[in-house]
């Protein structure tokens, strides 16, 4: 079976390609891809019987993990992003009575104070963007984030407040001739985001946009 995670030659450490990115000028609308780190997403479980997601970093060590028993109908609208010994890291839950889908992020399993908002958007006004995301308490609950682009196509790009392209969901290359189709493709994380929330992003464009089942039927 061809690897889905990246074959490239042996690289620094994830945090330390984000510090160093950090040391260089920042552009208003591109990703330095050659410093950012790149993750490979594949949109399956380890685990049988499951929806879910599974993450390898560049040099194809687990790195996020998500598993949904398709059996566990009680956690309806509650998707948990998990590290790879399976500990917690964001709890991602439907936000009840909103106009529109819109997702409610927490830290780890807590039910109480969301970190971040995910809403889809919608308006006529602005096509390209797909969803913001907002914070979710407090005075300043002005957009952090926005993504623009074709989740179906597996081409988009996350801007934040300064308009300054900080991730991007892409497309994997074919590997010895053999086309992965869109459950297989890439995030490149620039250091102005957490890796844990641009992932947290690709779940939630997959609860908005994708075509297969979703997690909270």
């Amino acid at each position: 079976m061809t690897k889905v995670y990246p074959n490239v030659a042996p690289a620094a450490a994830a945090n330390e390609k984000q510090r160093q990115l950090l040391k260089l000028k920042s552009s208003n609308n591109a990703l330095d891809a050659d410093h950012a780190v790149v993750l490979t997403v594949w949109k399956k479980s380890l685990l049988f019987n499951c929806n879910g997601y599974t993450v390898f970093d560049s040099k194809g060590n687990l790195l996020f993990r998500v598993d949904n028993y398709m059996a566990t109908s009680g956690s309806n609208g509650e998707i948990v992003l998990m590290d790879a010994a399976g500990k917690p890291l964001l709890t991602m839950r439907r936000k009840r009575l909103s106009l529109g889908d819109s997702w409610l992020v927490y830290d780890g399993e807590t039910a109480i104070n969301p970190e971040f908002s995910v809403k889809k958007h919608a308006s006529i006004l602005n096509k390209k963007c797909l969803a913001h995301v907002s914070q979710a308490a407090g005075s300043n609950k002005n957009v952090m984030y926005e993504i623009e682009g074709s989740y179906a196509q597996r081409c988009c790009a996350v801007y934040d407040e300064k308009k300054r392209r900080v991730a991007e969901i892409k497309q994997k290359e074919r590997v010895g001739g053999v086309a992965f189709g869109v459950d297989v493709f890439r995030l490149l994380v620039g250091p102005e985001i957490d890796s844990s929330m641009a992932m947290a992003i690709v779940i939630l464009l997959d609860q908005m946009f994708g075509s297969t089942r979703r997690f909270s039927t």
